[in-house]
């Protein structure tokens, strides 16, 4: 078999297994947003089946061979050729889940799926007790799985590489302390600042279904496209991808909290626009050269929407007076001002996806903390709402009263997702940083934003993030994209500019 025979031979069975992959998805899409809890044990069992046979099928030794043949050939001589990017991260995928036994990924998938819907029905009754015995499952299995993936310094390097490659738990212990000790700063500035928004306005009564056309409007005038995609509705939002031509994004809507459903759509809506325009070419497709990059790069799409756009003095400007016809009589009594300083308050809270830009990543060093400790054992899983709740208190000055508000807030745990939140501080850095880029190359956005352009913005995303795919590892992209590693300066600077500016300081 020539080396062109085996690329040929991989993709077709890498796009097999894309094809498994993408009705394993359905499936969850499917229970977390309409399937009755009731059925829980019997998708748990659809899911561990179609786990095991992607996990059998890629593992056969005979794709370890084809590999070989491919690497070291002149397909992939060029290392940013197709083939060569694929073949890497065939590798990289391929060695991983070689260590792990077929068994091991079953019961993952077995026990995550039955334990989401514990985690909703547990949030609803405010009782962690009932989470409990399904967390140890997982934190025991997550253990499992790092001991086959194996490591030098700390089980958690092994969970991280499978979010972000290249990350450790060293580098983290780098970022976080200074990072955090920063935004504590700010948050006492903010505290003491002359200047306070009303942030009653956004508790004011606006019906759901008016949330849902009005978010609806809003995702699609940033580039959402809806030919390709849609919005439902579950416990805590997400986004999936299930085709070239099917992105689902999720939110969640509340009759007198319209600020949580607007950001969160925003934001899966950022999340939507990268998968929507990753290479969708039925090459490409199901291969990682049409992947996304990391998860610290798609959150910082999720996060750019969200914040630094949907936040914006100029993104308002334009969306105030659609606000106000969208609600009649809701907002008439209200200034721009008034409302956009509104939309950028920032206060110690208990919820991480409600929280604002200066208090967010202190949320996340604080889960960030939990995840490790229970990986070593330091802190019990019987011992997490007491244990969270001092963390808050440390990391924020703020205790959860309940446990709904508290250590139940996040559907990844249940997922068996421990190695991910870490992701969302470096989408936050990775987002301010890229904005930057942008501006020097685009030129001011504010600007366009007032005028309602997103297009300009997008555009330039499209190019320099999202055609590249996993082309690029996430540090190598951003240094290709804004000449600079990974910085958190860009990201601290414009908060503190931003915010100083709103609060007088």
């Amino acid at each position: 078999m020539t080396p062109e025979q085996a690329y040929e031979e991989l993709l077709r069975r890498m796009k097999e297994l894309s094809l498994l992959g993408n009705t394993a998805g359905v499936l969850g899409w499917d229970q977390e947003v309409y399937m009755p809890s009731a059925n829980a044990p019997f998708r748990a069992e659809q899911l561990s089946l179609l786990a095991g046979m992607c996990h059998q099928r890629f593992t056969d030794p005979v794709v370890g061979d084809l590999i070989a043949k491919v690497e070291g050939s002149s397909l992939a001589k060029d290392p940013l050729s197709n083939a060569a990017v694929n073949v890497r991260e065939w590798r990289r995928s391929y060695d991983r889940s070689k260590k792990l036994p077929q068994k091991l990924v079953e019961e993952m998938s077995r026990v995550s799926s039955n334990a989401q819907v514990e985690w909703v029905d547990a949030r609803k009754e405010n009782k962690f007790s009932r989470f409990q015995p399904w967390l140890e499952k997982i934190v025991g299995l997550v253990k499992e799985q790092a001991e086959c993936y194996g490591y030098k310094d700390h089980p958690y390097d092994a969970l991280l590489e499978d979010y972000e490659p290249g990350l450790t738990c060293a580098q983290l212990d780098k970022l976080f302390p200074p990072l955090k000790e920063r935004l504590s700063t700010l948050v006492k500035k903010i505290g003491s600042a002359p200047r306070k928004p009303d942030t009653s306005i956004l508790k004011r009564k606006c019906p759901i279904p008016e949330q849902q056309d009005f978010c609806g409007k809003m995702v699609e005038a940033i580039g959402f496209d809806f030919g390709k995609g849609r919005i439902d509705v579950s416990a805590h939002p997400f986004t999936t991808g299930l085709g070239p031509a099917d992105t689902r994004i999720t939110t969640r809507f509340e009759e007198t909290n319209f600020e949580n459903s607007f950001f969160s759509t925003l934001h899966e809506g950022g999340h939507g626009i990268y998968d929507q325009n990753l290479p969708s070419t039925l090459e490409l497709y199901g291969t990682p050269r049409a992947g996304a990059v990391s998860l610290g790069i798609h959150e910082s799409q999720s996060r750019l929407w969200e914040n630094l756009v949907g936040r914006s003095h100029g993104f308002w400007v334009h969306f105030f007076p659609e606000l106000k016809r969208a609600f009649p009589g809701v907002f008439d009594d209200l200034s721009l001002e008034t409302f956009h300083f509104a939309v950028n308050h920032s206060a110690p809270s208990f919820i991480r996806t409600e929280s604002d830009e200066v208090t967010y990543n202190l949320h996340v060093a604080l889960r960030y903390d939990l995840e490790t400790a229970l990986l070593t054992g330091k802190v019990k899983v019987a011992d997490v709402p007491q244990a969270w709740n001092e963390a808050m208190k440390k990391n924020l000055g703020v205790v959860p009263p309940t446990d709904t508000l508290g250590c139940l807030q996040d559907v990844h745990w249940s997922h068996g997702s421990f190695g991910y939140f870490p992701t969302y501080t470096l989408g936050n850095l990775y987002s301010a940083q890229f904005f930057q880029a942008a501006e020097k190359e685009v030129g001011p956005l504010e600007g366009k934003f007032e005028k309602g352009e997103f297009t300009p913005l997008k555009k330039w995303l499209n190019e320099r993030i999202h055609a590249h795919g996993q082309t690029y590892r996430a540090n190598d992209l951003c240094k290709k994209v804004t000449g600079q590693d990974l910085s958190s300066e860009p990201f601290l600077g414009y908060l503190e500019r931003k915010f100083g500016g709103l609060y007088g300081f």
